[in-house]
């Protein structure tokens, strides 16, 4: 069995036993791996308080041939998630980064720019002051989507390629991939209708590449948040639990 080192921001943490976890990371080195830690609950250890969620740490696996879980044999702390106690909004943000990542990536498919890019996301939720959080998680998910191959075709019609006006309201097709003109609309499933305006944002969150740096200030809408909140969902399968926390930070941010 193969000693590796990895950087990683941990996703899950499950009781094992009563001294023991199953973690389950996301690596910059090696993508999602599952990781039995033993000793984990321990006060004194290999791992040394590191093993929060959220966390980014440094660690060393032994990695499993047969498919099993891979044994953690040391994690040391570099950034512990800990956002503002006054707002609960960081932290559900953060869990939705974790859950995001959860169901996208697999096992052992590595993605660097998007461990740089979780990270950077989490880092900012962590610090003190204002923080604007929905073009923040918006600039996080679409490059997640760019990244893992996943980013809907926003600036020409998904079937024929004609190049989309915003200045009317266009057709967004979940099933088929992206805005759809109105020669190529009927007949399709799973269709919402979103304002020019809307279509102009998502495009530009789509050519920042997930830069954080560069977050304009203006509030984003609930349309937009259900768009992308129903990408993911059909992408998957399912709702991902923290998405009602983020359509409500949409609603109560546009009446702001």
């Amino acid at each position: 069995m193969p000693l590796e080192k990895a950087h990683a921001l941990i996703l899950r943490l499950v009781d094992f036993s009563e001294t023991s976890q199953v973690v389950t990371l996301f690596t910059k080195e090696f993508g999602k791996i599952g990781a039995l830690a033993k000793g984990a609950h321990r006060h004194k250890g290999p791992f040394d308080s590191a093993l929060d969620l959220l966390t980014r740490v440094r660690v060393v696996f032994l990695r499993k041939s047969s498919g099993g879980l891979d044994l953690l044999t040391e994690a040391r702390l570099e950034h512990r998630f800990r956002p503002p106690d006054r707002d609960l909004t960081p932290l559900f943000a953060g869990y939705y980064v974790a859950e995001l990542l959860l169901g996208l990536t697999d096992d052992y498919d590595p993605h660097p720019e998007l461990f740089e890019s979780a990270a950077q996301t989490l880092q900012t939720l962590s610090q003190d002051g204002e923080i604007n959080i929905s073009p923040l998680i918006l600039a996080f998910e679409m490059n997640a989507l760019r990244l893992l191959g996943h980013l809907p075709n926003l600036e020409e019609c998904v079937e024929c390629g004609k190049p989309m006006s915003t200045d009317q309201l266009v057709a967004f097709g979940q099933s088929s991939g992206g805005v759809l003109c109105q020669t190529c609309r009927p007949g399709k499933r799973h269709i919402a209708q979103i304002n020019g305006e809307s279509l102009n944002t998502l495009q530009w969150y789509a050519r920042c590449k997930g830069n954080v740096d560069l977050v304009p200030p203006h509030q984003i809408t609930g349309e937009i948040r259900g768009v992308i909140n129903h990408s993911i969902s059909h992408l998957l399968g399912r709702e991902l639990k923290m998405q009602k926390h983020l359509r409500f930070l949409a609603q109560s941010e546009g009446k702001t």
